[in-house]
């Protein structure tokens, strides 16, 4: 990916040398001779690197440097022609990446980009790897659904959030029918592509401020934020009719046709996590008790 680089230099001859060899060198560049035209651009323009002088009229190369790196993830190098008056521990305070002396080099200005690209790369690298881990922490490694443990985590903030606004939220538990049947005669492997497909299908009944996980063995849980019982229910009866219709085959020839039962409970005022969730798992064996297959909403 072709790096970026805006220079902001109120010396034109310096800044018109610097984005011409930049850009002979291969980067993507652009200009201006002021920080708070920069602030502006940076509006509309985000770079990889800003080079930015220290001594300017108005905002200083400094002060700059300090109010991007509250805002935003770029780095930024910074030139001086005043040795006796700057430091390189001033400009990292501020929140620099490097520091360079003017008059220098081209060659030693490439160099410093350089460097600081492989850092910038470093530090995406450790972030991914970070959001990654993080991540699995919270992952079913099997659906692809979020795991128990981050149910409880969210399911607490949701409800934190809908009694500060008032609003509604439902919770959903749906457990496969015959699912120990299933496994015992086909075995694990074909159980987890039931458990696979029914994962995959609940997210694709749901809208982007929905959460489903796989709450343990066959037994999945689904938050639905700002939603009535009624509405719960709706969601619920789709994804019942979804895998219904789904067919399994274990074996050469043999079609299997796999159900599940939910319950629906609405949160109350004032009401636990522990008791949320104990009407929607008593919803949910309704359904089992009652034949199976089929959404038991709990009034």
């Amino acid at each position: 990916m072709n790096t970026s680089i805006m220079i902001v230099d109120d010396d034109d001859a310096i800044r018109e040398m610097a984005e011409e060899f930049l850009k002979f060198t291969g980067y993507s560049t652009i200009s201006t001779s002021s920080a708070e035209e920069a602030i502006e651009m940076l509006k509309l323009f985000q770079p990889d690197i800003i080079l930015t002088d220290i001594s300017m009229q108005g905002i200083s190369g400094l002060e700059l440097t300090r109010i991007v790196k509250q805002t935003h993830p770029v780095e930024v190098i910074v030139m001086t022609g005043y040795i006796a008056e700057h430091s390189y521990e001033e400009a990292i305070r501020a929140g620099a990446s490097d520091f360079i002396f003017k008059p220098f080099r081209f060659e030693e200005l490439h160099l410093r980009i350089k460097r600081v690209i492989r850092e910038m790369n470093l530090k995406r690298q450790h972030d991914e790897l970070i959001k990654k881990l993080e991540m699995l922490a919270i992952t079913d490694g099997l659906t692809g659904l979020y795991n128990q443990r981050h149910f409880y985590q969210q399911l607490g903030s949701e409800i934190e959030r809908t009694e500060r606004y008032s609003t509604a939220l439902c919770l959903l538990l749906l457990d496969i029918d015959y699912f120990k049947k299933f496994n015992d005669t086909w075995g694990h492997l074909e159980g987890d592509k039931v458990l696979m497909e029914l994962g995959k299908m609940i997210k694709s009944c749901l809208r982007n401020m929905d959460s489903a996980y796989r709450y343990g063995g066959e037994e999945f849980t689904v938050i639905l934020p700002e939603t009535s019982i009624e509405k719960g229910c709706v969601v619920g009866e789709r994804i019942r009719k979804v895998f219904e219709s789904k067919s399994f085959f274990p074996a050469r020839g043999k079609e299997i046709k796999s159900t599940i039962s939910v319950g629906a409970a609405q949160l109350n005022q004032n009401e636990s996590i522990t008791s949320l969730i104990k009407r929607a798992d008593m919803a949910m064996f309704k359904s089992k008790n009652n034949g199976r297959n089929r959404v038991t909403c709990d009034q």
